[in-house]
């Protein structure tokens, strides 16, 4: 899949067919949908392109409103859709110049002109333009003018796909990665670097790689400790330089950069809380990972959410906690001994 940091460095196609949307999640409703476009873009014998933006257009036109966090950061979603065979992804920024545009310099400009649309696969209900004026009617009304097909997702789809949207966030502020992960057919994650906390976990036996979230949009699962996977990934160069093995590098998705030295998967129990056995006071996010004493300072991880094991609690003292965290180890691993 090629990606596209603006729709500037997009070089028209001779045949595009089109989705637009957030696609937050990529989750079951969202992948119908796709497959629907790449079915399409091979039937028509096009290529499959999907346009989407950042920042969110919420962020944008309500930027006192701070509410909003994302189920996927984009650099996740794009990984998600490269499964999907999707040909193209643009992600353009989106401003207020660009969502002043009237319906039809939208569908003239930006689709047409830039991209080349020559089918579009959308839902009933997609709004654009300024004001959000423009939709089917007008999509319609200019399919004659500019030559190309529309492929109308039916109602009850778009339906389905708000609901799910709507329920994995509510899972996930619920601490319900299960149900999170049955939505979208894949495990919730979360990617960041690894960054130096107080070790109080090595002290009582469990060490923790502390994990630094820098999109702030990011949606957080419910407090509490959780089973997880957790994938390690080297991506440190001959300079010693970081990067990002989660940020698309350049217009090909390349999930790492070419001199990575390794990539690693393992089991370990995370926990998402204040600590306030210890009067913690800002959240943290961290994780044992089991079998392993390596130092990661600094490198970038990624921790699927597979089972709640459960909630955070303030214990009498240390001792407690460190007994409890026994017994959380023991459920993490009976949970990976019944999914084997």
């Amino acid at each position: 899949m090629q990606i596209y940091h603006h729709i500037n460095d997009f070089k028209p196609l001779k045949n595009a067919v089109v989705t637009i949307g957030t696609f937050d999640g990529v989750h079951l409703g969202h992948q119908k949908i796709i497959t629907k476009l790449v079915e399409k873009a091979k039937v028509d014998k096009g290529e499959s392109v999907i346009l989407t933006f950042f920042p969110h257009p919420r962020m944008i036109l309500n930027p006192g409103d701070d509410q909003l966090r994302m189920i996927n950061t984009m650099a996740e979603k794009a990984l998600l859709l490269a499964k999907l065979d999707v040909d193209h992804l643009i992600i353009t920024p989106f401003t207020r110049d660009f969502s002043n545009q009237s319906p039809e310099e939208y569908i003239k400009q930006v689709l047409i002109d830039q991209i080349g649309m020559k089918a579009m696969v959308i839902g009933y209900d997609h709004r654009f333009g300024k004001d959000r004026s423009g939709g089917m009617a007008e999509l319609l009304q200019f399919g004659d003018v500019h030559k190309y097909q529309i492929d109308e997702i039916p109602e009850q789809d778009i339906h389905d796909v708000a609901i799910s949207s709507t329920r994995i966030r509510k899972a996930l502020t619920k601490g319900d990665v299960d149900d999170a992960h049955e939505l979208m057919g894949h495990p919730f994650s979360l990617s960041g670097k690894v960054i130096k906390g107080d070790q109080i976990g090595r002290t009582l036996g469990y060490p923790t790689a502390n994990l630094f979230i820098e999109e702030s949009y990011k949606l957080i699962p419910f407090d509490g400790i959780y089973a997880v996977t957790v994938e390690i990934k080297d991506t440190r160069n001959k300079n010693q330089e970081l990067h990002n093995p989660y940020q698309p590098l350049n217009s090909k998705l390349t999930p790492l950069n070419p001199i990575a030295i390794g990539s690693k998967l393992y089991k370990g129990m995370a926990y998402i809380g204040h600590r306030p056995t210890i009067n913690g006071m800002s959240q943290n996010i961290e994780v044992n990972i089991f079998d392993f004493a390596e130092d990661i300072y600094h490198q970038t991880i990624k921790m699927d959410f597979l089972h709640f094991i459960r909630h955070d609690v303030k214990f009498e003292g240390l001792e407690k906690l460190t007994e409890q965290l026994g017994k959380d180890k023991e459920s993490t691993l009976e949970f990976f001994e019944k999914e084997n």
